[in-house]
C-alpha cells in the first residue's frame, strides 16, 4: 500500500461517513415540512406534534452533515492537490452556486424555522422550512453536478500549458445528461432512507409504549411506508434512465457491473457471476437472456461492449495501461444496492399489510425498527461506491487518472496520521450522534398546549416577551 491507496482510503471513508447523514437529511427536511403543512391545512394537533418530534431529529442530522462536509472541502488541498488545480476551474462555479445561494437558503431558513414559532405568522413560519427544502435540493444538484463532470466531463476545454481543465460553459455542466438522471435517481434513494426512518421510529412507540400517541405514530409509520414504496419505485425508473446514460459515456462501467468480457449481442443480464480474483474473466454466471441489451440500450437485441473489448479500444485510445475497474467490487455493489434496497420496499409493503384497516402492528414488529432504515441506507452507500469505483482508473474520464491527481508532496506518514485522525474522530462523532438521535426518539412526541399560532400584536407586553426557541 502506497501514499495513493491511503489517500484514497481516506477519502472514501470521509465520503461515505459524510454521505450517511446526507440522504437522511434530504428526506427528513421534506417530511417536516410536510407534516408542517398538513397541521397548517387541517388544524390537527398530530400533526404538529410530529412536525416538531421529526423536524428534532432532523436537526441533529443536518448539524452532524454540515461538519463532516466541512472535511471534505479540506481533502481537495491535503492529499488532492492535483486534482483540484486540475479541476478547480470547472468545480468553481457549481460549488460556488451550493455555498453562495443552496447553503445561504439552508442556514438562514432554518435559523428563522427554529426561532420563528409564535413569532412569525403561520404561514411565513411554513415558508421558511420550504425554503430549507429548496436550499436542501439545490445543494445536492450542484454537488452532483461537479461530480457528474467527473464521470462526463462537457462544457470545458482543456488548458495544456497550464494543465488543467477550464470552464467554458456552466450551462453545459449544470444540464449534463449525467446530473440529469444522476439528481432525481439520489433524490429517490434519499427518499427511501426517510421513509424507512419515519416508519421505524413510528413501530418502537407504537409496540414498546402501547397507547402513548398511538393514532400520531400510527400516521407516521403508513406515511413512511407508502413514501418508501412510492420512493423505491421511483429510484427504479430512474435507476433504469441512468444506467442507459452510464453505458453511453461509461462503457466500461457498465460492462465492469455485469461482469461482461466480451461484447454480446443480445446481452444477458447476470444474475449471479463467480469470476477469477483479479477479475479477469468468468467461471460461473446465471443469467437472464435480452435483459441487459434492453436496461442498456432500450432494445431486447442492442450491443453491449464487453470488458476485454473496452480495454483494446482504450489501450488504442489512451496509450497502454489497464482502464479495468475492480470488477468484482463494481459487480457486487451494483447488486447489494438493488437487492437491499428492494428488501426495504418489500419490508415498507409488510408493514402497509401488517396495519391495515386500523390493525395494530404485531409486537415482533419491533426488530424492524433498526434495520429498516439501514437498508435504504446502507443502498445508498453501495450506490456510491459502485458509481466512484466503476470509474477507476480515472478521477475525472478520459482527462485525469487518479493516480495523476493525489498531492506530489504528500508523504504516506502524513496521509496515514490524518487518516487514524479522521477515523477516530469520526467514531467518536458517531458516538455523539446515535446517542442524541436515541435520547430525542426515546422522548417521543412534546405537548404542544397551547398551539402556537400567529404572533400576537404589538402589544408593550408582546415586546417584553423573551425570544422563544422550539428545541
Amino acid at each position: 500500500m502506497d501514499t495513493l491507496d491511503l489517500a484514497r482510503w481516506q477519502f472514501a471513508i470521509t465520503t461515505v461517513y459524510h454521505f450517511f447523514f446526507v440522504p437522511v437529511t434530504l428526506s427528513l427536511v421534506a417530511v417536516t415540512a410536510g407534516l408542517q403543512t398538513a397541521w397548517y391545512r387541517t388544524g390537527k394537533e398530530k400533526y404538529l406534534r410530529l412536525t416538531k418530534f421529526y423536524g428534532k431529529l432532523f436537526l441533529i442530522n443536518i448539524a452532524m452533515g454540515v461538519v463532516t462536509g466541512l472535511v471534505q472541502e479540506f481533502q481537495f488541498g491535503m492529499n488532492w492537490s492535483d486534482y483540484s488545480r486540475f479541476v478547480g476551474d470547472v468545480f468553481g462555479a457549481p460549488l460556488a452556486l451550493e455555498g453562495l445561494l443552496a447553503f445561504f437558503l439552508e442556514s438562514t431558513f432554518i435559523g428563522l424555522w427554529i426561532f420563528g414559532w409564535d413569532r412569525l405568522p403561520r404561514r411565513v413560519h411554513l415558508a421558511c422550512i420550504w425554503m430549507v427544502v429548496l436550499g436542501t435540493q439545490l445543494s445536492a444538484y450542484f454537488i452532483l453536478a461537479a461530480n457528474s463532470w467527473m464521470q462526463n466531463p462537457v462544457g470545458f476545454r482543456y488548458n495544456a500549458e497550464r494543465g488543467r481543465a477550464e470552464l467554458t460553459d456552466i450551462g453545459a455542466v449544470l444540464t449534463n445528461k449525467v446530473v440529469l438522471v444522476t439528481y432525481p435517481h439520489t433524490i429517490f434513494a434519499a427518499f427511501m432512507v426517510g421513509g424507512a426512518f419515519v416508519a421505524a421510529v413510528a413501530i418502537w412507540h407504537l409496540v414498546r409504549r402501547p397507547g402513548v400517541d398511538t393514532g400520531a405514530f400510527r400516521t407516521a409509520l403508513r406515511l413512511g411506508a407508502v413514501m418508501l414504496i412510492v420512493a423505491g419505485a421511483g429510484v427504479a425508473l430512474s435507476g433504469d434512465q441512468q444506467g442507459k446514460v452510464m453505458t453511453e459515456v461509461q462503457p466500461m462501467k457498465m460492462a465492469a457491473a455485469e461482469a461482461l468480457y466480451e461484447s454480446e449481442k443480445p446481452a444477458p443480464f447476470s444474475i449471479f457471476t463467480v469470476g477469477t480474483l483479479d477479475g479477469s474473466r468468468e467461471i460461473y454466471s446465471v443469467k437472464v437472456p435480452y435483459l441487459l441489451s434492453f436496461l442498456a440500450t432500450g432494445h431486447f437485441d442492442g450491443e453491449v461492449k464487453g470488458i476485454n473489448n473496452l480495454q483494446e479500444s482504450y489501450e488504442k485510445l489512451y496509450g497502454p495501461g489497464s482502464y479495468k475497474p475492480n470488477v468484482p467490487l463494481t459487480y457486487w455493489t451494483f447488486r447489494l444496492m438493488i437487492g437491499v434496497g428492494m428488501t426495504a420496499a418489500a419490508l415498507a409493503v409488510l408493514l402497509l399489510w401488517a396495519t391495515r384497516k386500523g390493525r395494530a402492528p404485531h409486537r415482533l414488529l419491533v426488530w424492524l425498527a433498526v434495520p429498516l432504515p439501514l437498508l435504504p441506507l446502507l443502498a445508498n452507500v453501495f450506490g456510491w461506491v459502485f458509481t466512484e469505483t466503476g470509474r477507476q482508473p480515472w478521477l475525472v474520464f478520459g482527462l485525469l487518472p487518479t493516480s495523476a491527481g493525489v498531492s506530489p508532496g504528500t508523504t504516506m506518514s502524513e496521509v496515514l496520521i490524518s487518516l487514524i485522525g479522521f477515523t477516530l474522530l469520526y467514531g467518536v462523532l458517531a458516538v455523539v450522534e446515535v446517542k442524541l438521535m436515541l435520547k430525542s426518539i426515546r422522548a417521543g412526541l412534546a405537548g404542544t398546549s397551547p398551539a402556537p399560532g400567529d404572533p400576537p400584536g404589538d402589544s408593550p407586553d408582546d415586546a417584553d416577551k423573551p425570544l422563544s426557541f422550539a428545541y
